[in-house]
């Protein structure tokens, strides 16, 4: 009997959680809450490995040197290291991407490469952090059936800077399809929506649609500053 570990605080990667627990002769535990992700809890489980689809915070080395650690980045690594890859992707421009499974080590997504697999950015967030469930999923169970071993990433490297809740801030925007990408792209579980200031008052958009003339639709929330 195999023991593994998933962990994430996001509600979508529920079914992945529901699949993989199928699975025979393995025994999944999910971990999703930060204060159980410490080497105490995780002694006592003595996971084979552990998979972390989404996390915000630096993994322990206490956790990752003892146990084999696999987080997926959304990005074709060595290129978008660091924070709020899927941000700086759709602010670049990009349509699309690739998922990288990686080991855990000391750097920044710095670790070898399990396996990649492309993914669509069109979309909202919510819509594309869900589209990438049965993508990661497969990749978990590649990464388990055929016992792969991580390979040393090779590329330029280019590191991206994590963004602050401010960045979504649209006041200096002109362009039509940029103020549809800033909307859509914190367009998702636990994400400050984009938003335009004034004097007095902020105003924060969801749930935009971008129409064949030329007009964004959305749905609109204004707070007293």
């Amino acid at each position: 009997m195999k023991n593994y570990i998933l962990i994430t605080e996001k509600s979508w990667h529920k079914k992945m959680f529901e699949h993989l627990s199928q699975r025979p002769n393995e025994k999944w535990v999910l971990i999703d809450e930060k204060s159980l992700f410490n080497i105490e809890y995780l002694n006592k489980i003595e996971a084979d490995k552990i998979f972390i689809p989404h996390w915000s915070y630096i993994i322990p080395k206490p956790i990752w040197s003892k146990y084999e650690c696999v987080v997926f980045h959304m990005t074709d690594l060595p290129f978008g290291r660091g924070g709020s890859p899927l941000q700086n992707l759709i602010v670049r421009g990009y349509e699309s991407t690739k998922i990288s499974a990686l080991k855990v080590d000391e750097g920044i997504d710095t670790g070898d490469i399990y396996c990649k697999e492309n993914l669509s950015l069109l979309g909202t967030a919510s819509q594309i952090f869900k589209r990438s469930v049965p993508i990661i999923t497969n990749m978990i169970e590649r990464i388990i059936d055929h016992n792969l071993e991580p390979k040393q990433q090779k590329g330029t490297s280019v590191t991206f800077k994590r963004r602050k809740p401010e960045d979504g801030k649209m006041n200096n925007i002109d362009e039509l399809e940029k103020v549809y990408d800033y909307i859509r792209m914190l367009d998702g579980e636990d994400y400050p929506p984009a938003f335009i200031e004034t004097d007095n008052l902020r105003i924060e958009f969801t749930n935009a649609e971008l129409s064949e003339n030329s007009q964004i639709k959305a749905n609109v929330r204004i707070l007293k500053k």
